[in-house]
Protein backbone atom coordinates (compact mmCIF):
# COMPACT_ATOMS: atom_id res chain seq x y z
CA UNK A 1 0.00 0.00 0.00
CA UNK A 2 1.62 3.16 -0.65
CA UNK A 3 2.44 5.69 1.58
CA UNK A 4 0.74 9.20 1.32
CA UNK A 5 2.49 12.19 0.73
CA UNK A 6 1.83 15.15 2.99
CA UNK A 7 -0.57 18.06 1.91
CA UNK A 8 2.02 20.59 3.61
CA UNK A 9 5.72 20.28 3.31
CA UNK A 10 8.36 19.36 6.48
CA UNK A 11 10.94 20.91 4.60
CA UNK A 12 10.87 23.95 2.24
CA UNK A 13 13.36 24.60 -0.33
CA UNK A 14 16.09 28.02 -0.35
CA UNK A 15 14.04 29.62 -3.34
CA UNK A 16 10.64 29.64 -1.09
CA UNK A 17 12.30 30.45 1.98
CA UNK A 18 13.58 33.62 0.50
CA UNK A 19 10.10 34.60 -1.45
CA UNK A 20 8.44 34.11 1.65
CA UNK A 21 10.79 36.18 4.27
CA UNK A 22 11.24 38.56 0.93
CA UNK A 23 15.21 38.01 1.83
CA UNK A 24 18.47 38.06 -0.88
CA UNK A 25 20.42 35.35 -1.62
CA UNK A 26 23.28 36.66 0.53
CA UNK A 27 21.00 37.40 3.45
CA UNK A 28 19.56 33.86 3.43
CA UNK A 29 23.40 32.33 3.46
CA UNK A 30 24.50 34.72 6.16
CA UNK A 31 21.48 33.12 8.32
CA UNK A 32 22.40 29.38 6.95
CA UNK A 33 26.33 29.98 8.11
CA UNK A 34 25.59 31.61 11.76
CA UNK A 35 22.63 28.82 12.45
CA UNK A 36 19.74 31.25 12.95
CA UNK A 37 18.40 29.51 10.25
CA UNK A 38 18.47 25.63 10.40
CA UNK A 39 18.84 23.99 7.13
CA UNK A 40 19.70 20.36 5.63
CA UNK A 41 21.27 19.02 2.51
CA UNK A 42 19.81 16.54 0.11
CA UNK A 43 22.98 15.98 -2.51
CA UNK A 44 23.74 19.03 -3.36
CA UNK A 45 20.00 20.88 -2.34
CA UNK A 46 19.62 22.78 0.84
CA UNK A 47 15.92 22.12 2.68
CA UNK A 48 15.26 24.27 5.89
CA UNK A 49 12.28 22.46 7.85
CA UNK A 50 9.32 24.40 8.06
CA UNK A 51 9.93 24.63 11.91
CA UNK A 52 13.18 26.31 11.49
CA UNK A 53 11.47 28.74 10.17
CA UNK A 54 8.61 29.10 12.30
CA UNK A 55 11.07 29.27 15.13
CA UNK A 56 12.65 31.87 13.20
CA UNK A 57 9.73 34.57 12.64
CA UNK A 58 8.46 33.80 16.29
CA UNK A 59 12.54 34.88 17.70
CA UNK A 60 12.15 38.07 15.33
CA UNK A 61 8.52 38.67 16.79
CA UNK A 62 9.43 38.15 20.24
CA UNK A 63 13.06 40.67 19.75
CA UNK A 64 10.89 43.05 18.15
CA UNK A 65 8.19 43.23 20.76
Amino acid sequence: MPTAVPETPEAFMVSEVMTALRLSRSKFYDLIRSKELPSFTVGRSRRIPVDSVRAYMRDRMEEAA
